[in-house]
């Protein structure tokens, strides 16, 4: 892994690609897969691999969410806890972790997979969002002894501050999705309750009762019972 003037070239390519899939309308985990495949190309490391810190969980852990790599050894289901491991080390140490062989180091746990899919060199890069704080790690080894510079790592931190960016705007753009969703749905069976308070005389309770129990019926959600009941007042309003 040799920084040339080519390598160079493909870590600002690498950089431009990631920069460009920010504004893009990826799924997070085509995002993330992505993120790898780029890196692993352009630095020709053995295994590259995104972690990201997963706070829904109590306690939070720290889980494996995509490789390049499509070795079953190394693509297994995988969570760490927040300072476990390489992983948890650069999660909470906040910096980069080089290890020369990661058989000689304590830190690293898995050594059985390092050896049967022959990892040796290996370095960590926290993933951190513009409030410092670590969402996941970026973590590169490779199939050889490997020093790895203090410019290869920094250009390896610029993929990782960018990908960091990358993942907290697609999350953003999630939770906006969701909520202008469940704002829609609200809007829907507000109008839909008032539609029956009006034509069947009920009451509020009694009009959302009716809504919930033709979905549960119907085995269709509110938002769609509320919709249906919205369209067939249109289609009966504009009757002659």
């Amino acid at each position: 892994m040799e920084i040339k003037d080519q390598t160079y070239d493909g870590y600002i390519k690498a950089l431009t690609d990631i920069s460009r899939a920010i504004t893009s309308d990826l799924f997070i985990e085509d995002l993330l897969k992505l993120i790898v495949m780029v890196t692993a190309k352009v630095t020709g490391v053995e295994i590259c691999s995104l972690w990201i810190v997963s706070e829904d969980e109590k306690p939070p852990k720290i889980r494996l969410k995509t490789t390049q790599s499509i070795s079953p050894e190394y693509i297994k289901d995988r969570a760490l806890n927040m300072d476990e491991g390489v992983v948890g080390y650069v999660v909470s140490n906040k910096k980069p972790l080089i290890l020369k062989d990661v058989l000689e180091s304590d830190l690293f746990k898995e050594k059985d997979m390092a050896r049967k899919l022959g990892l040796v060199s290996m370095v960590g890069i926290p993933l951190k969002s513009k409030e410092e704080k670590v969402i996941g790690v970026l973590n590169c080894f490779t199939a050889t002894p490997h020093d790895f510079s203090e410019t290869e790592v920094n250009l390896l931190r610029a993929v990782a501050n960018q990908s960091a960016v990358a993942i907290v705007n697609t999350e953003l753009m999630v939770k906006t999705r969701v909520i202008q969703e469940e704002l829609e749905a609200r809007k829907k069976i507000e109008q839909a309750k008032e539609i029956l308070m009006h034509k069947r005389k009920m009451t509020g309770e009694q009009a959302y009762g009716w809504i919930r129990k033709r979905s549960m019926d119907s085995r269709k959600s509110i938002s769609e019972v509320s919709e249906a009941v919205i369209l067939s007042d249109e289609i009966f309003s504009h009757d002659p």
